[in-house]
Order: structure tokens, then sequence, then C-alpha cells
């Protein structure tokens, strides 16, 4: 390795691909499986992940902002959702162009049946770190990020 290959700018310039190459295969995986277990999407699995971790529901922009995608992209899932049945619109009072949405029973059902195997999964493709290993890369990912924590 040259002087130049490791200079700090570049080992950080590694690390960056490193982490974006596993972030991928994981998702890709996931995607996979999400696909081929519950014929469904890993979108459709974000969607209900935020309404069931949400509680009483979102509205559109409070889902769009926690999915980190544009409304338009939730729109159309939503309206999907809410044909199947797993998610329900609802007014919001005082904005009439608002709506809220949320699970359904069923939604919630559903999407209980498919969190505890999804967690599974990542249990799976993470399962050759320790304990140890898991405490610190999630500790460096949050300096990463900024969170406090």
């Amino acid at each position: 390795m040259s002087a130049a290959d490791a200079s700090p700018s570049k080992q950080r310039l590694r690390l960056w691909l490193r982490l974006l190459k596993a972030s991928r295969h994981m998702e890709a995986v996931l995607r996979e499986r999400v696909r081929s277990e519950f014929d469904t999407t890993l979108p459709r699995f974000d969607v209900l992940a935020a309404l069931y971790k949400s509680g009483d529901g979102l509205t559109m922009g409070q889902l769009s902002q926690a999915l980190m995608v544009s409304n338009g992209n939730v729109t159309g899932l939503i309206d999907r959702l809410t044909q199947e049945g797993a998610v329900q619109r609802m007014s919001v009072e005082g904005d009439r162009r608002a709506a809220r949405v949320a699970l359904t029973e069923q939604g919630q059902v559903d999407f209980e049946r498919m969190a505890a195997v999804h967690e599974q999964w990542v249990a799976e493709l993470l399962g050759d770190l320790t304990d140890t290993e898991i405490a610190q890369a999630s500790q460096l990912l949050a300096r990463i990020k900024g969170d406090a924590t």
C-alpha cells in the first residue's frame, strides 16, 4: 500500500464503500426474502413498520419524513395498503386537506408476523458478529450519524 493509499481520507473512503456494500447486500437479501416469503416489497414493509411504531398513526407528511421519501412515493403505497385492508385513512380535525393513516387490526397482525420473521433474518445476517462487536459497531455508527447515544 502506498503512502497515498494509507491517508486518512482514503481510509475513510474505503470505510464508506464497505458500509455501502454491506448495507446493499443486507437490503438485497431482505428484499428478496420479503418478496418470496410474504409476497410484498421492502418499501411496503417499511411503511407498515413506521405506522406500527407510531402507534396511533401518522399524517402523510410525517410518514414521508419518517421514511425519508417524497409524499408521492408514499401515496401510492398507502392507496394499495388501504385497498388491501392493512391501512386506514382518517381525517385530521381542523385540516380538511390532511389525512392521518394508521394500521388496521389486520395490518397490525400481518406486520407483527412479518416483523418477527424479519428480525430472525437480520439476526442470521449478522450472526457472525459477537455481542461486543455489535455494541461497538452500533456505537460507531451512532457517532457517524451524530446521535448522542
